[in-house]
């Protein structure tokens, strides 16, 4: 299934950019690469990309968990090389979390978002950027005295008010709680993403 939050959704790169983020965490489990055959070739997979990969695991309730998320905001190497990559960081390297294990893989969903090129957002004041903001369309870039956060435009499920919303960004940068200055930078981008459903019974 593709979510799009962008006009450019292109539903038919989801199962290849799924393929490439699971072959890669499979290989870095150690796990048996159970696709058959080498991964596409599309010559779209070697234009210059940025993308996040997330990971979620079943919670209580059937609620899905934040397992890691790793991605890239400027892109500055191919598409499949930033997805293999983030897959890997996500799984691995996300200081949030500890690596992911073999037996955790089975539960594991993963989800691909491939990044617009991100757009400054000029404003007058706090009040008109919250104004500015569009809801479940709009990630965020924000970046202010050398520290930066970005959010996704998937977290709008969890903020849906764009005040709540950007006051979270802003201690997601590492700023104190309720800061605020107009000299902070905002940027703005859409994804296309392409989720998948946990792999049963560890089958793929």
């Amino acid at each position: 299934m593709t979510v799009s939050r962008t006009p450019e959704a292109t539903a038919d790169r989801g199962p290849i950019l799924l393929d490439l983020a699971e072959r890669a965490i499979r290989s870095g489990l150690g796990l048996p690469d159970l696709a058959g055959g080498p991964p596409c070739a599309a010559p779209w997979l070697d234009e210059v990309g940025a993308a996040f990969v997330t990971l979620h695991v079943a919670a209580g309730g059937g609620r899905p968990r934040l397992r890691g998320c790793i991605g890239t905001i400027e892109p500055y190497r191919s598409l499949r090389e930033d997805v293999e990559g983030n897959a890997r960081s996500a799984s691995f390297r996300d200081p949030r979390f500890p690596p992911l294990t073999p037996a955790e893989f089975p539960d594991v969903a993963i989800e691909v978002s491939v990044l617009s090129p991100r757009e400054a957002l000029p404003y007058v004041d706090r009040a008109d950027l919250v104004a500015k903001l569009r809801p479940f369309v709009d990630g965020l870039v924000l970046e202010y005295g050398g520290r930066r956060g970005t959010y996704l435009p998937q977290v709008w499920d969890q903020i849906p008010d764009p005040a709540d919303f950007l006051a979270s960004l802003v201690m997601k940068a590492h700023l104190p709680q309720g800061f605020w200055s107009d000299d902070i930078a905002i940027s703005r981008y859409t994804v296309t993403a392409y989720p998948a459903p946990p792999h049963p019974g560890g089958a793929r």
